[in-house]
């Protein structure tokens, strides 16, 4: 898959000249090769603008986007950089479905306004996708729903949301390093394929493993009445 030109890349990655150009110039992407006067792209090329797409599909901003690039070498293979892309894909396969505005309000039979749409982004039922679309985390969606009729604050959904970037970002980026320095290096020689297999087996053991850290957590902590201060002014 060499030998590339621009129209041909901007095709394969559903993305446009201008930002094929633009993350060029930020250094994101090596620039093409070139060959007289022409100027062709390669399979690394393309495994790169793939991981950039990746990456902003998990809400990279684009300075959080070149911090995470700056580990990826300039000559790294395209198998390098697609087993980066396996380390990010979504933890639960086929979770989020992609539909329109108009898709989603037929799905839950009442109007999707801005701000009903605003609390189920900020729920993480419902993201951006490409070209306007959404993708909808279906398995979520009923609960996104009965907190919407239930009157939920928008503030505090962003608020949580908040910790969960902040810290859910801090934790994979820490099972990120211990993958790179103490996984792979063990299975020195194994095809990329093989290494996605066995991030497919891990994934599912280390959400295990953070809801049971969570569980504990919560379980340690002074049990407090949720019910308000009224119940603990009548003990």
């Amino acid at each position: 898959m060499d030998n590339l030109t621009l129209t041909e890349v901007t095709q394969r990655v559903g993305m446009s000249v201008r930002n094929v150009r633009f993350y060029t110039s930020r250094g994101l992407v090596p620039p093409p090769v070139r060959r007289g006067r022409s100027a062709y792209y390669t399979s690394s090329h393309v495994a790169r603008l793939e991981l950039i797409q990746e990456l902003q599909l998990h809400g990279f901003t684009l300075s959080a986007i070149e911090r995470y690039l700056a580990d990826v070498p300039p000559d790294a293979a395209p198998e390098e950089i697609a087993l980066q892309r396996t380390m990010l894909a979504p933890w639960s396969s086929g979770l989020y479905l992609e539909m329109s505005r108009a898709e989603l309000a037929e799905r839950c039979g009442q109007e999707v306004t801005d701000e009903r749409l605003e609390m189920l982004k900020t729920l993480g039922v419902v993201r951006d996708g490409d070209d306007g679309r959404l993708l909808v985390a279906l398995a979520h969606l009923t609960v996104g729903l009965e907190l919407l009729e239930m009157g939920y604050p928008l503030e505090a959904a962003h608020a949580a949301a908040k910790v969960f970037a902040e810290h859910g970002r801090a934790v994979a980026e820490e099972l990120r390093e211990i993958f790179l320095n103490e996984v792979k290096p063990w299975y020195q020689g194994v095809s990329s394929e093989s290494m996605g297999q066995i991030l497919d087996r891990l994934k599912p053991l280390s959400l295990a493993g953070l809801v049971a850290a969570y569980e504990d957590a919560v379980n340690a902590r002074p049990h407090r009445d949720t019910r308000g201060t009224d119940s603990a002014t009548t003990r």
